[in-house]
């Protein structure tokens, strides 16, 4: 399949012209309240989560909408969280990219814990790839795909986003 990359550029310009305001106006939303994933293996994901990435549990619970589902919760700073699902007995399959769906999770730290995170992941021997160093990526042990972003949030490898 051949892209015409100068006709994407030529696309996203236009889109940043018509789209992209000035004086943006403030949003709708107070925040991101928590992202929600799919886990096979609660403890393991809590492990994987708690113990290794550092992103503390705040709370386990039956899930409202399935009985026997756990529904459960990761801090990941600035008051959000990153939540799970468990379906046992479903036999749901493993993690796909699929359009509409989640592409990857990017979590902000400071520079020295990204250090220390890394270091983890290796030590861990968690496969990842570190891309202008100040990206780590890296799958849960579900599949999906993460990011350690050593930017501040709102900036984007040196850009401000926010």
């Amino acid at each position: 399949m051949s892209i015409d990359h100068p006709a994407m550029e030529t696309a996203r310009e236009r889109i940043r012209a018509e789209r992209l305001r000035e004086h943006r106006p403030p949003s709708s939303a107070r925040g991101l309240h928590h992202f929600a994933l799919i886990s096979s293996d609660v403890e393991t994901t809590i492990a994987f989560y708690q113990d290794l990435l550092e992103f503390p549990l705040t709370e386990i619970f039956e899930n409202r909408d399935q009985r026997g589902s756990s529904h459960f919760f990761f801090d990941i700073g600035g008051g959000n969280l990153l939540a799970f699902f468990d379906f046992p007995g479903l036999d749901l399959g493993p993690y796909r990219e699929v359009l509409g769906g989640l592409h990857h999770i990017a979590v902000s730290v400071d520079p020295s814990t990204w250090e220390r995170l890394r270091g983890k992941l290796e030590a861990a021997g968690v496969a990842h790839q570190i891309e202008s160093g100040a990206s780590i990526h890296f799958r849960d042990p579900d599949g999906a795909r993460l990011e350690l972003l050593a930017d501040p949030l709102g900036e984007m490898y040196g850009s401000r986003v926010l």
